[in-house]
């Protein structure tokens, strides 16, 4: 009989657990309001959801997530809470950002904009995270792949004497995980949608250039992590492989794996034999990368 109730209050006590960990603290990017907002209404206030570790297991490491939706709305389930659980239980920090995007009235530059105010708020509020702010990374899921190469490959290293403290530190993420992205514009191979959501269908060829992510790698792009499936018909695996290869020609550490079975979007891709160890080999990867040893 007590056995029978200690194992029911168990069970209960780590559902309650698990609630309060998928809910995560939400706050705005902004706390006056974000730069282009067109009103104050929900649509127009991106904000940052926190998930921290278990203290006894926090490795110091964070990741801000950007989940896909080809920029007209965010799969924040399997591409964002999931994703920030599975990396809390491994003692990274992880910060799901809900950006802008033309499903709320935005179009460029706004989703890069709140991606770098992202970057540069878990890093300028490391030691309240408990986080080191030289293992700040990011990863993005689709067209949350795209915004992740995008803040990859357009950074700066902050305004030291912009009156925000979080404008003073650098919003260049210290590695990239890229699941299944969009990467390339104007190709065969193009995720159109993501495209015209982002530019307009009528964009200027230097803007479109300018946002082809494997265009913009240079040296100093930070080491990459890329992952997708050869049945991805929606986003087809060359938008990864030319974004490796950009990243190879220019001496960036870079790692890429592309398995065989998986629709588009397959998230952790948990039910998929094969596809389903990508989550354990990205992990294997930060470590190797010395992006896991317990934070000093």
């Amino acid at each position: 009989m007590l056995k029978n109730l200690a194992l029911s209050c168990l069970v209960l006590f780590l559902s309650c657990a698990s609630v309060w960990a998928a809910e995560g603290k939400k706050a705005p990017l902004w706390e006056d309001g974000a730069p282009g907002a067109k009103g104050t209404e929900e649509k127009d206030i991106p904000t940052l959801t926190t998930y921290l570790p278990a203290s006894e297991i926090n490795t110091g490491c964070a990741v801000v997530v950007f989940p896909g939706g080809g920029y007209g709305h965010l799969a924040t389930g399997h591409e964002g809470i999931d994703i920030a659980n599975f990396w809390n239980d491994l003692g990274v920090a992880a910060f799901v950002l809900e950006y802008r995007h033309k499903g709320r009235g935005y179009q460029h530059p706004i989703p890069l904009q709140d991606a770098q105010r992202a970057i540069r708020t878990v890093r300028a509020r490391a030691e309240e995270y408990d986080v080191d702010p030289n293992r700040v990374g990011i990863m993005g899921f689709s067209a949350g792949g795209h915004l992740a190469s995008s803040a990859g490959t357009h950074f700066d290293a902050g305004n030291p004497d912009a009156q925000d403290p979080v404008d003073r530190v650098s919003c260049r993420p210290d590695f990239m995980i890229l699941c299944y992205p969009v990467i390339a514009f104007d190709q065969p191979y193009t995720h159109r949608g993501s495209q015209n959501n982002l530019l307009g269908k009528d964009a200027d060829k230097e803007l479109v250039q300018s946002m082809s992510s494997e265009q913009q790698v240079t040296s100093d792009t930070p080491p990459t992590f890329l992952f997708h499936t050869t049945e991805d018909t929606g986003v087809p695996p060359k938008n990864s492989v030319v974004f490796y290869l950009a990243l190879v020609e220019n001496k960036v550490p870079a790692e890429m794996h592309v398995f065989e079975k998986g629709r588009h979007g397959v998230g952790l891709a948990k039910s998929i034999p094969g596809t389903a160890e990508w989550g354990k080999l990205c992990h294997l990867w930060l470590k190797n990368r010395g992006m896991l040893s317990e934070k000093k």
